[in-house]
């Protein structure tokens, strides 16, 4: 995946999320803990899953305070349940408290995606078939989020609109013939040779029809039930491109047929836009001696 033309933006999106937290201040802490009060926490998930966005709320921690001790116990992609310490921190109570709930906002966030992917990841496992994110991202999160679901075992689909031509149905209302499309094809794979190209179908006639056409990297297989699935495979004969791609209706308790149909790709928006986030807390110990 080129994420060239996108920067990896956590420290902005760190920056922002304590601002909006941290105000004028933690009145809680300044005027209820004592300013030297040393305290040490361990970060534990109260559910199993998998982990993602450890460093990041690891980062949390040390951009509040850079004197705190961060010992980090499991990494992203571990799975884990509720016996587990993914981390331990220890310094100022005041800190700890102060970066508390940033961090587990995002560690929770991008652990939920990595454990739904997971699930889905094992729905599948027997078959060929990989699955795939989309573009649905929470706003400013998609590189965490895509990071989220390859820890949970998934792959990523495109990262943005520039690097890979993803003609649906909204596109070919403009002008959906054939012979418009192919030209449309080779003007960019012309002008821009590593930009793949995908076409959406949601009828038989249509994959027939795109599979005439040269340049065609991916045909995306809209709403359409297993057979269909299976049948569009079938009209792809010996070749092992153009690739397809499931997509729209699917759930976790049908993705095992889709995905036995013979498709190379499921795609589901639910990994980031739906997604539960996975319970993890913060205990405070007493410090060791």
């Amino acid at each position: 995946m080129d994420a060239s033309h996108v920067s990896d933006n956590r420290d902005e999106l760190i920056r922002l999320a304590l601002r909006e937290d941290f105000g004028s201040g933690d009145v809680t802490s300044l005027y209820f803990v004592p300013e030297q009060l040393q305290a040490q926490a361990l970060m534990r998930p109260r559910a199993r899953g998998v982990l993602s966005g450890v460093d990041i709320a690891a980062q949390v921690f040390r951009t509040v305070d850079p004197t705190l001790k961060i010992d980090t116990q499991l990494h992203n992609g571990d799975e884990v349940s509720p016996e587990a310490i993914i981390m331990i921190i220890r310094g100022s109570a005041r800190s700890i408290l102060g970066a508390e709930r940033t961090a587990l906002n995002f560690i929770q966030r991008l652990s939920g995606i990595a454990t739904m992917t997971h699930r889905y990841v094992q729905a599948i496992a027997h078959t060929q078939c990989k699955l795939l994110d989309t573009r649905k991202t929470t706003p400013g999160y998609r590189l965490l989020e895509k990071a989220a679901v390859v820890h949970g075992g998934g792959s990523n689909h495109r990262m943005g609109l520039y690097d890979r031509a993803m003609v649906k149905d909204n596109h070919l209302m403009t002008n959906g013939n054939t012979s418009h499309l192919q030209t449309c094809i080779h003007k960019l794979k012309t002008e821009r040779p590593g930009v793949e190209v995908e076409l959406e179908a949601d009828s038989l006639d249509q994959v027939q029809a795109f599979l005439q056409l040269e340049g065609v990297d991916y045909i995306l297989l809209d709403n359409m039930s297993p057979q269909q699935m299976r049948l569009a495979v079938e009209m792809r004969g010996s070749h092992t491109k153009p690739y397809f791609e499931a997509s729209g209706g699917l759930t976790l308790q049908t993705a095992p047929a889709a995905a036995e149909s013979g498709v190379d790709f499921m795609s589901f928006g639910c990994l980031t836009h739906s997604v539960p986030a996975l319970d993890i807390g913060l205990d405070f110990t007493t410090l060791p001696h």
